[in-house]
């Protein structure tokens, strides 16, 4: 089934195509993907009102978070992923778990590429959202990793942070298999909060160099 304009557009945006603050020209998307402009355009519109695009006078850019906004979002995932691992933990079948191991044993290989290592940390946790087998969570987590798509950077870039966020997967692995609904949360929430502590320190470090 062909994708749609909005879909493409997305996808775009989340694979870095298009970074926060870039401006999305219509006719320019339309050429892009091979489809008309009126698509594009209906796809602008439902974008913009999801808050993925941003006005600058008359033309749409790619939205960015700024630091409450990013405070905001790195706390509802954190209790939503920690609420996925508990339901992983009780409705996960012996194949998804089995799943998940395979998944951070491949991610190990690939320990030097950050970049495709935060492709796979995404796989990693839908996979955890599908294990929980709840559609309703699964679609409001579907819609807090879209804004994650606004921020520029990975974590994962961060010196130390492939290694330690790796075997932080492999105890809500571990949790998940053994069927500990309250150390799968904790073991999930642990990680998010990792996770934006090291964004943080990215963002604070950058700041340091803008000044300079």
């Amino acid at each position: 089934m062909p994708k749609d304009a909005y879909t493409m557009i997305l996808e775009a945006i989340d694979a870095g195509v298009y970074r926060p603050g870039d401006r999305l020209v219509e006719s320019e998307l339309a050429e892009r993907f091979g489809v008309s402009r009126t698509p594009v355009r209906e796809a602008l519109q439902r974008l913009e009102t999801q808050s993925m695009l941003a006005r600058d006078g008359r033309s749409l850019i790619v939205a960015s978070l700024d630091h409450n906004q990013l405070a905001e979002l790195y706390v509802v995932r954190a209790e939503l992923e920690a609420l996925a691992a508990a339901l992983a933990a009780k409705h996960a079948a012996p194949e998804e778990v089995r799943v998940l191991e395979d998944m951070v044993a491949r991610d190990w290989e690939q320990m030097t590429d950050a970049f495709e290592l935060a492709r796979s940390n995404k796989l990693f946790h839908r996979q955890i959202h599908l294990a929980s087998h709840n559609r309703y969570l699964v679609q409001q987590l579907d819609l807090v990793h879209r804004s994650m798509a606004l921020l520029a950077s990975t974590s994962l870039a961060a010196d130390g942070r492939r290694d330690a966020a790796l075997r932080e997967h492999q105890a809500i692995v571990e949790a998940i298999r053994t069927g500990d609904e309250a150390g799968a949360a904790a073991a999930l929430r642990a990680h998010i909060s990792n996770a934006f502590e090291t964004r943080l320190k990215l963002d604070a470090a950058a700041g340091r160099k803008d000044r300079y």
